[in-house]
């Protein structure tokens, strides 16, 4: 038989130590060549210097130009077996052509988060009033949809998310649940302990809008109040793309200390105590709370922050959507080492039981395997995706004529 083929087109090349969606993307490449398949990516981007060395795994890397035809020519030479579109952006842009030159490849949307999920919760934010159902229903939904309609799978990386789309009546057999795929925790020894380790620690990608509105939060409502409980704790805040907006930020004297890119999140996260996060806004998983919980590393979150990650096991830390409370429960942690250790434990329990990647990489395999031995028969029961494959990517696909050729 021989060796399956697998196309991931990216929006960028990978970053796992800039953001989530870097990890979870490399995360899915291993896990495809694990099964000895070959895999290439593809992207229009530039390589940045925190570019994944993906050719370092085995990987073979394409640059490959947007609205551009020789992508057709290229992609019919390649002719894979399955291609992965890493946002649902990039399945408008490339998914027309996909089917076009590779009508039988099996086409996977990994939505890294729903970010129409996200864009209704930041238009809430924004005008300081309580997410309704009719929020979701705007044009970042009906894209998104779209994609996932056309696509014959995509991966869903939060239980909370598979809700939202069965709200919109998206059939079940084109949703796949695949959480962060990690390594079981099993020895805890060479973690710092509680006295070993101090202070707190945000860290996040800036160029992600909800980690700068968190960082803003902080450094005007949570720290003033929290340096009061603890006077001598400071904060640390770390993450790729520190602009100078977020260095601003920065005030010895108040003790906020904002360091920039951390060279490994996982080592920086473990020298701290606490993981403080009150996310105002998002969706999907948060890979910094993963980082936490891998190196024993209690969280201080908001419900939409820890939404969907724990599925009814207790939390890593604690939850709370108030600000007093939030300053008072993290004073707490901080302080009662029972209290830290509890959470701690709690943290092992979620990865292991709801992370760990021995449980989820074979039936995906497996469900993979069956949609290309059925994929005629899959998708006529998806047959709206068939319907708006005839006629919504059309406007897209011309679109994408009309740029190319205006760009002759």
């Amino acid at each position: 038989m021989a060796t399956r083929k697998v196309l991931f087109i990216g929006l960028v090349w990978p970053e796992p130590t800039s953001s989530a969606a870097g990890t979870r993307i490399v995360q899915l490449v291993q896990l495809f060549l694990a099964n000895g398949d070959e895999v290439h990516f593809a992207s229009a981007a530039s390589k940045s210097e925190f570019s994944f060395d993906l050719e370092s795994l085995g990987v073979i890397n394409h640059d490959i130009k947007l609205n551009d035809s020789s992508f057709d020519t290229w992609l019919a030479a390649l002719n894979p077996n399955l291609v992965v579109f890493d946002r649902f952006m990039i399945e408008e842009q490339y998914g027309w052509r996909v089917q076009e030159c590779c009508p039988n490849a099996v086409r996977i949307l990994d939505t890294e988060d729903l970010h129409f999920l996200r864009q209704a919760r930041q238009t809430a934010i924004k005008h300081k009033k309580s997410l309704a159902q009719t929020d979701l229903y705007n044009d970042v939904t009906k894209r998104e949809l779209a994609a996932i309609l056309r696509c014959d799978l995509s991966l869903i990386i939060s239980q909370a998310e598979m809700e939202v789309l069965q709200k919109f009546n998206i059939s079940p057999q084109i949703l796949y649940y695949l959480p962060f795929l990690e390594e079981e925790i099993t020895a805890t020894a060479n973690w710092n302990t509680f006295e070993e380790r101090k202070d707190l620690v945000f860290i996040g990608n800036y160029l992600h809008e909800p980690n700068w509105q968190t960082l803003q939060y902080l450094k005007t409502a949570v720290w003033p109040l929290l340096r009061k409980k603890l006077p001598d704790a400071s904060l640390h805040i770390y993450g790729a793309y520190t602009s100078e907006k977020v260095t601003q930020l920065h005030n010895p004297r108040e003790k906020f200390l904002v360091h920039g890119r951390a060279e490994n999140a996982r080592t920086t996260i473990a020298k701290h105590r606490i993981l403080l996060a009150p996310l105002l806004f998002g969706a999907g998983a948060k890979g910094k709370f993963v980082d936490a919980m891998q190196t024993g590393t209690p969280i201080a979150s908001s419900s939409v922050g820890a939404e969907g990650m724990a599925n009814g096991l207790d939390w890593a830390g604690f939850i709370s959507d108030s600000l007093e409370q939030l300053v008072d429960e993290t004073a707490a942690l901080y302080r009662d080492e029972i209290l830290w250790k509890k959470a701690q434990q709690n943290g092992i329990q979620i990865i292991n039981q709801l992370y760990a990647k021995s449980k989820f990489e074979s039936p995906f395999l497996k469900q993979i395997a069956h949609l290309e031995e059925s994929l005629i028969e899959h998708r006529q029961q998806n047959f709206l995706g068939e319907v708006l494959k005839h006629h919504t990517l059309q406007s897209t696909k011309y679109m994408s004529l009309w740029i190319e050729e205006k760009n002759k």
